[in-house]
């Protein structure tokens, strides 16, 4: 992509309305606007970001073995009533009605209108298990919108929800999620820990929220700093084996958040000098919640012995447009974001230091052509800006690799490559930045 036909609206300076780092860095880098409290347009640069974190969601949440499908942004109230919810949830929930008075709901969450599109198919434990996900957007009329992305009132979820016979196959489905959460954050730069965690409006008896720690999470941890350490599971593992060891190895050492902390269990069993006590961001939520909605809305499959049974439930999600501020609290310094590469924007970005130099431009366009040939995402800054503004711009958008190519070193066959995430640069030819960037 050029950049002189990219619709990129950089502010110069600190947005007043900003209250933290991520919020702050969205607008300057032209990634979000507000359009009323909590809700927001997403500009070209923040769309890309948020399809390739939405794509690494789907791409764990198929290999655990759920199934995709999309249901609607609004629900009828009836579902909400057969399961009691709708009374209780409280002001969140945006209650609207249609020209014919049918009474609807922009939906916060999905757990009615799933059990009822379950209930209406499926009918044999022979049908079990099933997981179905669906990435779409919620509604939740929070009384004070804040931090940017983090706390908004119309957000990008990816929730699943699954459907077992009983109570130990319900927990498989539990683990195989706990799994592929901790998969789905590392491989966007992330360190998730899973916390147990209070349940809330979802129900249920057992919860955990997966939480990043940074010092402007909406949530207090406490944690033992071993959990820091433990290994995520890799690209081969294997959702129908027994997946307990490796929860009982994340679950084992001590992380809470502050609504189900233990202060006496914390000090008994963490040694002092790996105590640590600090701030975190939720970035999902893993809930089983058992009959709570198959015997009010009566979701029943008939058993192996032919006797109808509520089925047993669990819900999952992921705030896919949330992670944008998450992954931003965590990897930024002062000059501005530093995506890791599996969710930037763009992979590379050319600066063209000398635009109108004969020389300069056809190198330019000479590794673009070629970068872009070999399937790498490039940001070609042709724009005519002086050079010192290409380099703050490419640093605040945080693209992790600058190709900078101007007169001089062009003179001794060379072109400086600069990584983002440390400033590491290097003078190459040509030649040997392709072989770094596609090899």
């Amino acid at each position: 992509m050029r950049l002189s036909r990219f619709f990129l609206p950089i502010l110069k300076e600190n947005p007043k309305e900003a209250e933290i780092v991520s919020h702050r860095l969205m607008l300057r880098a032209g990634m979000i606007r507000q359009e009323a409290a909590g809700i927001y347009a997403w500009l070209p640069l923040g769309f890309r970001v948020l399809k390739k974190i939405e794509q690494i969601v789907r791409e764990e949440q198929d290999r655990s073995g759920a199934l995709e499908l999309l249901m609607p942004t609004l629900q009828l109230a009836d579902l909400w009533r057969e399961s009691g919810r709708y009374d209780a949830y409280g002001p969140e929930m945006l209650r609207i009605a249609d020209r014919h008075k049918r009474e609807l709901l922009y939906g916060p969450t999905n757990e009615e209108m799933i059990t009822e599109i379950f209930r209406a198919y499926v009918k044999s434990y022979k049908n079990l298990p099933l997981n179905l996900y669906h990435i779409q957007w919620k509604f939740r009329d929070e009384q004070r919108p804040r931090f940017g992305v983090m706390r908004g009132r119309e957000f990008l979820m990816k929730d699943a929800y699954s459907f077992d016979l009983n109570e130990a196959a319900a927990r498989v489905a539990y683990n195989k999620m706990f799994v592929a959460y901790l998969r789905t954050f590392a491989r966007m730069g992330l360190k998730a820990i899973p916390m147990r965690a209070e349940t809330g409006p979802i129900g249920g008896d057992l919860s955990h929220e997966f939480i990043v720690l940074a010092e402007t999470g909406e949530s207090g941890v406490f944690i033992n700093r071993d959990v820091l350490d433990l290994p995520v599971p890799g690209e081969d593992v294997d959702y129908n084996s027994d997946l307990t060891p490796i929860i009982k190895q994340w679950t084992s050492v001590y992380a809470a958040t502050e609504d189900v902390h233990d202060a006496a269990r914390f000090e008994q069993e963490v040694p002092a000098d790996k105590r640590v006590n600090t701030r975190g961001i939720e970035v999902g939520q893993i809930f089983y919640f058992g009959t709570k909605y198959s015997e009010p809305m009566k979701a029943m499959v008939a058993g192996p012995d032919g006797v109808d049974v509520p089925i047993h439930g669990g819900s999952y999600g992921v705030g896919v447009s949330r992670l944008l501020g998450a992954i931003i609290e965590a990897c930024h310094d002062d000059a501005g974001i530093k995506w890791p590469e599996a969710v930037a924007p763009f992979r590379v970005a050319i600066l063209n230091l000398k635009q109108g130099d004969a020389a300069v431009d056809g190198a330019c366009e000479k590794l673009y052509a070629e970068l872009t040939a070999k399937g790498v995402d490039v940001l070609y800054d042709d724009t005519d800006q002086r050079a010192g503004a290409k380099f703050a711009a490419a640093d605040l958008i945080g693209i992790p690799w600058q190709i900078m190519i101007g007169p001089k070193g062009l003179a001794d066959g060379k072109i400086e490559l600069k990584r983002r995430a440390d400033g590491s640069r290097e003078n190459l030819s040509p030649a040997d930045v392709v072989a770094r960037l596609v090899g």
